[in-house]
């Protein structure tokens, strides 16, 4: 056929075909191999990679391979040691892995480098958490708050990012093009980051007001552990319905609801986002107006995983984010949940043994929610409480925050412990409750010093009841719920 001829058949009509395109979506999971970092002196589980293994499902991947190393330092140029990087290059290759997923802090070289090492990306547990919290945030000020911990993360990185186009040696005026583009890419960071503050401030400043606005009722706030189980038991609390997953990190809004809480009257209890070890300080900043229900409330219920293998650390580390958020000395009652998971009393006594206040419950079948609600109600109903405090005399800091947040009335040494008799108020006793050895409400009958007390004096006590502060026992035999308060824009139905 010559070129420019119209090939035709006969008696037949010209027809155009349309090709139709089909775009196939591949929504497979991508393939993940979990990597660790040991340093010597570091105390880890007993599983180093359950908490990483959970992130990454929840952001989710498929977890087809670990690997773990126990180093004395990290190695400067690729974190793992040569032999581990090579393991890894040879784990992705046999499992065809998408990503790798450290769980540790990496720089922007350690990555790139074990990027061309590995033949895979590479997240460290920073990106990987605020990854979950961009693809949960549902509420604008969610994603405003997400989007910034997101730009804090990345200015930094900028530099390494385009060090192949770093400014040319030559004189003023004679700059090379990477730096150019380099802070173009900054000043635009930085200017979205200073407009995302100013619209968060506003955002904190309208939650201020509107918490603040709801004070006719006293606020109860949960706080814990990611997937410690907040919302089931907000849910068994207050049946409100709000969404409860076993997954990290289900929660990132503020939900509140009203409590209708026995002998009392109704009670406002909001749940938010759980914590978790090593959180990254941006993202604490960025949701500070999320989490101003925690900071404004009446009363914590710190909720821990007594089932979890890692619970102490669990705990400790919600009571670290609380620091950082200034609010570690509101008044806190730590709540063992999910014991129907729990297979041995030996594991929620070794929990007990340690928190021994604490208030065993399980949302999920409701057992021992009645103590709870008991609990908080004598919590609420007390603002002030006179009690006798066991301090260890060497613990400067209490006998302070005892001095400068409430009255002492008297202080007496009991064999090596220093006993103080003082006047607090409820909403100053987390620091009280985690630090003391122990903790009696007061008697009311004078507390006379052991060295001052006469013959007469004991004999007043013992026919009033109460038992001379010397003959005391050493611990509080009282595990009763009125006994065990202890440490250690939302919608509102």
């Amino acid at each position: 056929m010559k070129s420019g001829q119209t090939l035709t058949l006969s008696g037949a009509k010209t027809q155009h075909v349309r090709k139709q395109t089909h775009t196939v979506v591949d929504d497979t999971p991508e393939r993940s191999i979990l990597a660790r970092l040991i340093l010597s002196g570091q105390e880890v589980p007993d599983d180093p990679l359950e908490e990483l293994h959970g992130l990454a499902t929840t952001a989710g991947t498929q977890v087809v391979g670990e690997l773990i190393q126990r180093r004395s330092s990290a190695e400067h140029g690729t974190y793992l040691g040569k032999g581990k990087v090579e393991e890894m290059r040879l784990l992705v290759e046999r499992h065809s892995a998408d990503v790798v997923i450290f769980d540790n802090e990496l720089t922007p070289g350690q990555i790139r480098n074990l990027e061309k090492a590995v033949g895979a990306k590479v997240l460290d547990r920073t990106e990987l958490i605020l990854d979950i919290f961009a693809a949960g945030a549902r509420t604008h000020e969610a994603r405003l708050a997400v989007e910034l911990a997101q730009l804090q993360y990345s200015l930094p990185r900028l530099k390494r990012m385009w060090t192949h186009l770093s400014r040319q040696a030559m004189g003023v005026g004679m700059r090379g093009p990477g730096e150019k583009q380099l802070e173009v890419d900054r000043r635009l960071a930085q200017k979205r980051i200073h407009d995302l503050k100013e619209e968060l401030s506003k955002v904190e400043r309208r939650r201020e007001r509107e918490v603040s606005a709801r004070k006719e009722s006293p606020t109860v706030s949960l706080v814990g552990y990611t997937n410690a189980g907040k919302s089931t038991l907000m849910n068994a609390l207050t049946q409100a319905g709000v969404h409860a997953q076993d997954k990290l990190f289900a929660t990132l809004d503020t939900r509140t609801r009203r409590w209708h809480l026995a002998k009392w009257g109704i009670v406002l209890l909001s749940d938010t986002v759980g914590f978790i070890r090593d959180l990254p300080h941006s993202l604490v900043a960025s949701f500070k107006s999320t989490l101003e229900e925690t900071r404004q409330a009446d009363l914590l219920l710190h909720v821990a995983d007594a089932s979890s293998p890692d619970v102490f650390a669990q705990i400790s580390a919600v009571y670290a984010v609380l620091s950082e958020l200034q609010i570690e000395e509101k008044d806190t009652l730590l709540v063992l949940n999910k014991i129907d998971a729990i297979k041995s009393p030996a594991v929620l006594n070794r929990v007990l043994d340690r928190y021994p206040n604490a208030i065993p419950v399980s949302a999920k079948s409701a057992k021992g929610l009645e103590m709870l609600t008991e609990a908080v109600g004598e919590a609420l109903g007390r603002e002030f409480m006179d009690l006798d405090v066991d301090v260890d005399p060497a613990d400067g800091q209490l006998l302070a925050y005892l001095a400068a947040k409430g009255e002492v009335v008297a202080k007496q040494f009991v064999d090596s412990i220093m006993r103080v008799r003082v006047r607090m108020p409820t909403a100053a006793m987390g620091l009280v409750r985690r630090n003391a050895v122990t903790i009696r409400p007061a008697k009311m009958q004078p507390f006379v010093p052991s060295d001052l007390r006469t013959s007469d004096d004991d004999e007043s006590m013992k026919s009033s009841g109460e038992v001379p502060r010397d003959e005391l026992p050493a611990e509080l035999p009282d595990h009763s719920a009125a006994a065990n308060m202890t440490d250690s824009s939302p919608d509102v139905a």
